[in-house]
């Protein structure tokens, strides 16, 4: 099952009390009372946090990009929306992800508000992720919904993951892309691609 289809319900999901009782013991086995004055909301805070921060389970791409436009004047060139800025969580550290992403098309019959790319993005930047996963996923809605003559995602993004734990490598960008259609087959609308995003 995809990460686009997973069910906000699910048979095995925790109650909002056992979550927070999940964090107590967390922050009991790290050695703190979590019945001291500074921690005894956390488990509250914390799962507050994460169901903003993982918000995009609830959301349905495929929807976002459901209402399309086909009146747009024999306009056939690339739609590009660049530095759209995600916050992520890694799926192996649940640890932040936070980059941009660039999203191009090339419409074929139809063309859809440029602010619902935007939001596919975070739609799926808000679930535990893997860069390259997401890329795709990034990728494949817009393909299904648009059936355009071409979709490039490109993602760049620090991984925290990496910067404070483990090889502590600060300022590292990890780039993913996925060049369909037009983009992957036709150098030259793919050199487009990347002088539009400044590469």
């Amino acid at each position: 099952m995809s990460a686009e289809t997973i069910p906000l319900q699910s048979p095995a999901r925790a109650s909002r009390q056992e979550a927070e009782q999940a964090v107590r013991t967390l922050l009991s086995y790290f050695g703190e009372n979590p019945d001291r004055e500074g921690l005894v909301d956390t488990p509250r805070r914390f799962v507050d946090a994460y169901e903003e921060f993982l918000s995009g389970y609830a959301e349905d791409p495929a929807a976002m990009l459901s209402r399309t436009f086909e009146e747009v004047e024999g306009y056939d060139d690339i739609v590009l929306m660049r530095d759209i800025r995600f916050e992520s969580h890694c799926e192996h550290h649940i640890q932040p992800i936070i980059g941009v992403a660039h999203v191009a098309y090339l419409p074929s019959d139809k063309v859809v508000g440029i602010s619902k790319l935007a939001r596919v993005v975070d739609a799926f930047a808000k679930r535990l992720q893997s860069q390259e996963i997401m890329t795709n996923q990034i990728a494949d809605a817009i393909e299904t919904a648009l059936a355009p003559r071409g979709v490039a995602v490109l993602l760049e993004a620090e991984h925290q993951c990496i910067s404070t734990r483990g090889v502590h490598k600060t300022g590292v960008a990890c780039v993913t892309q996925s060049l369909r259609g037009a983009f992957n087959g036709d150098a030259q609308m793919e050199a487009r691609f990347f002088r539009l995003i400044g590469k």
